[in-house]
């Protein structure tokens, strides 16, 4: 079947989903990794989006699981197709399509899609040219994005923004040289553009990475003085922090609250996770329990974190609570985190508990991750070979 001929039966197969609401859609696109169906979801509910930010996310969504399959064809229909679009002509239309074939790997469509501009009758400005930075960052390409960030302006007359500028300096962040965006830095002091909390903190968390801690230091005291550290920044000092002592991360906390910014779950997924490195499992346990009344809720993060720690602790019982509410949020951890404990249950001869979890998973697991849990199945004895073929 062509990739047009795919779209097509695409928009026929929605009927069944033409009456589902677009936050609905939204939904189901989160849980389905049938790439048939996610487009046809996509299909059901593309038309009668309003604004591009709205679309943006079922888009993105429908163009991962096309992506996962491999089906590039299918996303080149997709993309090409909104080009006819009336909306084609508004600049933030065109640039999800550009962030689309970003995430779909496609950077040769991006490139191509924003040279196109002209002749589809849109206006370029930084928006969609932030875009096809995006795309390249996206793509792992970071040694390509210096180059289009100094040539694509003087040749399509667009001025870069502190956000071009953001995404410039993740690129160099990424490749390993933080050190490099210190000019960058002055260039746009010099140009009067704002240097944002998110680029500070970039280089702030590239540098710690790198192990340039003078250097972190200096940015940090830097990001101090212009009052500009928020909730993320201390999060990355944080990181750093939690590798040594949970004193050293609890004072961090302290200071967050000092200084009028509020600890996030990410705050305290550190401070757990350093207690759980230094074996103090009842400190990580008032952490857990205590996110709710610090006005946090535990993410997918934290349960992975605290059933690995306990299963390494013995603690089976407890990481099957944790486990249970896991579920409840819909944030099971990872299959690596979930044998962990199935293999702690089984040996304590919670079978039935066991197989529970496993029963649950496969439920909420993509189809690509059922044979790894089949074979644990039958390597721990809760199935025969013959059960399994039969299943």
């Amino acid at each position: 079947m062509s990739s047009m001929a795919c779209i097509r039966h695409a928009r026929r197969f929605c009927t069944s989903t033409s009456t589902i609401s677009i936050s609905a859609a939204k939904a189901r696109l989160r849980s389905e990794h049938d790439p048939d169906k996610a487009l046809a979801i996509y299909s059901s509910v593309s038309d009668r989006y309003k604004s591009p930010i709205s679309s943006r996310y079922a888009q993105d969504l429908t163009v991962k699981r096309l992506a996962k399959s491999r089906r590039f064809g299918d996303i080149e229909a997709l993309i090409e197709s909104h080009k006819k679009d009336p909306k084609i002509s508004q600049e933030p239309f065109l640039a999800t399509l550009i962030r689309s074939y970003g995430l779909a790997g496609m950077t040769d469509h991006a490139l191509r899609t924003f040279e196109q501009m002209d002749e589809l009758g849109t206006k370029r400005s930084a928006i969609s040219f932030n875009a096809l930075l995006s795309a390249f960052n996206q793509c792992k390409k970071f040694d390509q994005v210096p180059k289009m960030f100094y040539e694509i302006p003087q040749k399509y007359n667009v001025s870069p923004d502190k956000i071009s500028y953001g995404i410039f300096i993740k690129s160099l962040c990424e490749v390993g040289s933080p050190e490099s965006a210190f000019p960058i830095l002055k260039e746009m002091e010099e140009k009067g553009i704002e240097v944002t909390a998110i680029t500070f903190t970039t280089i702030l968390d590239s540098l710690y990475k790198n192990n340039k801690i003078d250097q972190a230091e200096t940015i940090w005291n830097e990001m101090v003085e212009k009052g500009s550290p928020d909730v993320c920044a201390y999060n990355v000092k944080i990181m750093q922090a939690h590798h040594g002592k949970p004193e050293d991360v609890l004072a961090l906390i302290e200071e967050m609250n000092a200084v009028g910014l509020k600890p996030d779950t990410i705050s305290y997924n550190y401070l757990l996770t350093c207690y759980c490195k230094h074996g103090l499992i009842e400190d990580a346990k008032k952490v857990y329990d205590g996110l709710e009344e610090n006005g946090c809720a535990p993410n997918a993060a934290t349960f992975r974190t605290f059933i690995y720690h306990l299963c390494r602790n013995g603690n089976f019982n407890r990481a099957f609570e944790v486990y249970k509410e896991s579920v409840s949020k819909d944030k099971i951890p990872d299959f690596g985190t979930m044998r962990h404990l199935v293999e702690g249950l089984v040996k304590n001869s919670k079978v039935k508990e066991a197989k529970g979890v496993i029963r649950t998973v496969k439920k909420k697991f993509p189809p690509n991750f059922q044979n790894a849990w089949k074979k644990l199945e039958v390597t721990l004895g809760l199935k025969t070979d013959e059960e399994m073929a039969a299943s």
